[in-house]
């Protein structure tokens, strides 16, 4: 029987019952012990969490308590972000300098142990952010334990036309996130590390050329199919039906789908359902009954997660025009639904779909934007026969490549390079391994 590496998960950020970075974070730990024996150390924010998720601490997880940190620094962060929600280039800063902390102490804890070869392999799944250097990465490599890095994504430059978006979500420090590529300590972490999994072609991009053939693409988003368990009907008959699902922030685009989409509102050829909330949402609304199509939309708010997928299988298209995608968790979430995605061709989102599973935007000024998903959604009211075929290929490139399963898997051949010397070319983790016959991925890649 093959040997399980026993592998020490760093994730600072991991929490079952959040979004986001700590859900990834989660979500990729926990996976990873399929593939691994795993040990998960996280901050003592998230222990409760953990335990009420039947984890146990001390064998499977441990809580690394940096809160005398990171409560002053979470207060200067809300206090210069000015609210939640905005702003998260800054956060993503400030959370930065309590991170070595972090580090310090999770040495402190588990150092003797990496050196005495308790563990095969170090794997840092969380902070995503590039930006965030590891000043355990040499002491890991000095004891002879590879390091692994991701998936590391993050700082999606902003596209041209955009700039008053930019500042209303409060980026200012996006113009001068370059920066951390001259400090020294990235250059070591990057020496350090075995293997680098990125999230995004565009956080491949940055890292610099020496270390570009450690670096392994595997997006950081994937979904659990127990909470994703519903199927959209994709009905010929009927108006098209069209859900927005996320935040209503600026970069998100909620009011550039409605934009587009007032015409087809009005005349009956179209209904909208909005999931979520945010500073837009008020604007949103007086809009819908300025134009009199307050008929044709129906704004849910923030809806549990059930009933989030009751309402999206209710639609045939996810139109989700948002400009600044990271990871498009979302977009995968209605893929695996059956829902076919409508996105811009940018980050995240343009990565994930293809021809064959969604409509790509191509990414423009806010009304070439506009101008081009409205044409879209105007030759979807008149031939809905490509929508069924694309909700097939969605569903299966989700099932065959982006479950948290299928992710662990992905990784464990990362873990098998490494610990074999990481001679030779790094994984395509989204090919299938030689002599499986498997098919290959539909990831969208900058030559496909």
């Amino acid at each position: 029987m093959e040997t399980r590496p026993r592998v020490l998960v760093i994730a600072e950020a991991a929490n079952p019952e959040w979004t986001s970075v700590p859900l990834v974070g989660w979500s990729l730990a926990r996976a990873l012990s399929e593939v691994a024996d795993v040990h998960i150390v996280t901050q003592i924010r998230n222990r409760e969490a953990f335990v009420r998720a039947g984890l146990v601490e001390g064998a499977d997880f441990t809580a690394i308590d940096t809160e005398p940190l990171m409560r002053p620094l979470w207060r200067l962060s809300n206090m210069l972000r000015m609210g939640q929600g905005k702003g998260w280039t800054l956060n993503t800063a400030i959370s930065a300098l309590a991170y070595p902390y972090f580090e310090h102490k999770v040495w402190q804890h588990f150092g003797a142990d990496i050196r005495s070869g308790a563990y095969d392999i170090v794997h840092r799944v969380t902070p995503l952010s590039p930006t965030a250097q590891s000043r355990i990465a040499p002491r890991v490599k000095a004891a002879g334990v590879p390091f692994i890095l991701g998936p590391l994504n993050g700082g999606v430059p902003w596209p041209a036309g955009f700039d008053s978006e930019r500042r209303r979500e409060r980026e200012w420090l996006s113009y001068i996130r370059g920066i951390y590529k001259l400090m020294p300590q990235r250059a070591r972490t990057l020496r350090c590390a075995s293997a680098i999994l990125v999230g995004s072609r565009h956080t491949q991009g940055e890292v610099p050329t020496p270390h570009r053939d450690k670096t392994v693409y595997v997006p950081e988003n994937a979904i659990d199919p127990g909470r994703f368990n519903l199927q959209a009907k994709q009905n010929a008959d009927g108006p098209l039906r069209a859900c927005f699902i996320g935040r209503m922030v600026p970069y998100k685009g909620p009011d550039m789908l409605l934009e587009a989409a007032i015409p087809l509102l009005r005349d009956g050829r179209m209904l909208l359902d909005m999931i979520g909330d945010g500073p837009l949402a008020n604007g949103l609304k007086e809009r819908v009954k300025k134009d009199g199509v307050d008929a044709a939309v129906t704004f849910h708010g923030l809806l549990p997660h059930q009933d989030v997928q009751s309402v999206a299988t209710d639609s045939h298209i996810l139109a989700f025009p948002s400009i600044r995608e990271f990871g498009g968790g979302v977009v995968l979430e209605a893929m695996a639904l059956g829902v076919v995605p409508v996105i811009v061709d940018y980050a995240g989102p343009g990565e994930l779909v293809t021809d064959a599973t969604g409509y790509k935007i191509p990414i423009g000024t806010r009304h070439e934007i506009v101008m081009a998903l409205r044409a879209q959604l105007e030759t979807l009211t008149r031939d809905r026969s490509g929508l069924a075929p694309r909700a097939k290929a969605a569903r299966t490139a989700v099932q065959q490549s982006f479950t948290w399963s299928a992710k662990a898997q992905q990784v464990a051949r990362v873990y098998d390079w490494v610990l074999n010397g990481g001679t030779g070319a790094a994984p395509d983790v989204l090919a299938p391994p030689p002599g499986t016959g498997a098919a290959p991925s539909r990831v969208q890649t900058p030559d496909s």
